[in-house]
């Protein structure tokens, strides 16, 4: 069966809160148009704060040089990790030329099926230390940087020398650092010797290469976990108060999630630290299943909530060729319950609004407690 053009969708509006830009579509549920008229104007829908559209469309815009880097995307297939480098590096300069202080980036390190916790850890450090060199390499190229990058203790320093030594010395003004740096109690600086005596951590000589005498323009924290957290705070307080800080690649949204438990940081280190850092690339993938009443009774749908800055927040939808389409954006960040409802909706498989079936698939939450604590945050930055 022939699926509609996007063009036959009545353009029907309601006003409220959220724009809706037509009315659900009245096709099988698992079906969702596809439309490559590079005529549309849909995608540049901007008269809302959340703007939702429920045609997947590319804007002629998007193969155009000079875009406003303020207008997100209506379709993203990086075609390389090149690509996602690149991109990153564009987003971080703009931000540092707006006097960004405290910026993430996040976007997955290795392919898709490769995650932190099913692959190896140390492919997963290995990568996000290339990832970081070339996205400083990168970041050279449009602004003049002396980036520092900090690794969690002195090992993993010391490691990251040996394995990447040639790689840093290619890199022009770049120093590293550690967590380890942080003046501490005694009892800590005891621990910290037993845990170098069992490490066999002894001095290598190689390690002063990368010092200056100038201070970094930029820190890049890379490859800490919950608990270094609270040190980053304490390391940024001491070193960087007003120096650029970017935490690279720590999966914040799967780090928070631990803050408050017995042996973690309190929640408060969100609320005081964490709510300030804009994420500047931000890429966080998402797999979906969802029953239907008819054939083919479980659906499989995957999606990424997407920000590019200067641009807005994006829900994109990924496509049959592996690509992401936006389906919603916002001046503001979409909760990851808001990012689901948004797929859902443009796929045609939202329950009634206010039915029992709604609730009992969202149950009574739809929100974790830092994408609800808003009264709480010292910086709503992290939202922007």
């Amino acid at each position: 069966m022939a699926l509609p053009m996007a063009s036959s969708i009545p353009p029907t509006l309601s006003l409220s809160s959220k724009l809706h830009l037509a009315q659900p579509p009245l096709y099988p549920p698992y079906v969702y148009i596809i439309s490559n008229r590079s005529d549309c104007s849909l995608c540049n829908f901007r008269a809302s704060p959340r703007r939702r559209y429920n045609g997947i469309k590319c804007s002629k815009g998007d193969t155009q040089t000079g875009v406003d880097p303020k207008v997100g995307v209506s379709l993203y297939k990086p075609k390389s990790y090149e690509v996602l480098v690149t991109d990153a590096a564009k987003s971080l300069a703009y931000a540092l030329e707006d006097g960004k202080l405290r910026l993430e980036i996040d976007f997955p390190p290795l392919p898709s099926n490769i995650s932190s916790y099913k692959g190896s850890s140390d492919e997963f450090i290995d990568a996000n230390i290339q990832l970081a060199l070339a996205v400083v390499r990168k970041l050279k190229e449009r602004l003049e940087t002396r980036a520092c990058i900090v690794f969690p203790d002195k090992p993993e320093k010391r490691r990251a020398c040996q394995l990447f030594k040639t790689a840093l010395d290619s890199i022009e003004n770049i120093t590293i650092g550690s967590l380890d740096d942080v003046p501490s109690g005694a009892v800590t600086t005891f621990f910290k010797s037993i845990r170098n005596t069992l490490d066999f951590d002894f001095e290598d000589d190689s390690e002063g290469r990368w010092e200056s005498t100038e201070p970094p323009s930029l820190y890049m924290f890379i490859n800490c976990s919950t608990r270094e957290l609270s040190v980053i705070e304490k390391y940024v307080e001491k070193y960087a108060p007003s120096t650029p800080t970017l935490l690279f690649n720590l999966e914040l949204d799967t780090l928070r999630a631990d803050l408050g438990l017995l042996g973690f940081p309190t929640k408060d280190l969100h609320y005081r630290f964490l709510s300030q850092f804009v994420p500047v690339f931000y890429i966080r993938i998402r797999e979906y299943s969802k029953t239907v009443p008819i054939a083919p009774y479980i659906v499989n749908y995957s999606g990424a909530l997407f920000r590019q800055y200067p641009g807005p927040w994006q829900v994109m939808l990924k496509q049959a060729d592996n690509s992401y389409a936006c389906v919603a954006e916002s001046d503001t960040r979409f909760t990851l319950g808001e990012t689901k409802e948004e797929l859902l909706r443009v796929l045609g498989l939202q329950e009634e609004q206010g039915s029992s079936l709604e609730f009992l698939r969202r149950g009574y939450k739809s929100a974790t407690w830092w994408e609800e604590d808003i009264d709480l945050e010292s910086s709503s930055a992290w939202r922007s």
